[in-house]
């Protein structure tokens, strides 16, 4: 199973950088942010066939893919904002990892606008005049 390799990985870095930390905190620092890359390297795959299904689901649906593309756009946004902010506050950085998520939500707001606005139009369609 996947996630007992994970876990696994993750346990085996978090005691080495906990040794590490001791004598050289570059270095554990350093750990960390390659575990971290290689998680999510690991992942890569599982991310490709769930963006797979997620288009047949949508060409299913007849969904415009502007929309779903938006939408995995916005989820990538949030992951990426964050891991950003996670290894960040790993260094000791919490003031520019606030930072990080902020900008990460402002841009999931600005992705969200279209979607937003197609959704009132619908829903002012629907109110009778």
């Amino acid at each position: 199973m996947e996630i007992i390799q994970i876990v696994g990985f993750g346990l085996v870095a978090a005691f080495l950088a906990l040794v590490l930390k001791e004598q050289k905190a570059n270095f554990a620092f350093l750990v960390t942010l390659m575990v971290g890359a290689g998680i999510f390297l690991f992942l890569i795959d599982k991310i490709g066939q769930i963006l797979t299904m997620l288009q047949r689901l949508a060409i299913n649906a007849n969904v415009n893919m502007v929309y779903v593309e938006t939408l995995l756009k916005i989820i990538g946004i949030a992951y990426i904002a964050e891991f950003g902010a996670q290894i960040t506050r790993d260094a000791g950085q919490g003031a520019i990892a606030s930072k990080i998520e902020l900008g990460g939500k402002i841009l999931i707001l600005v992705m969200a606008i279209p979607i937003l606005t197609v959704i009132i139009e619908t829903v002012l369609t629907l109110i009778p005049k």
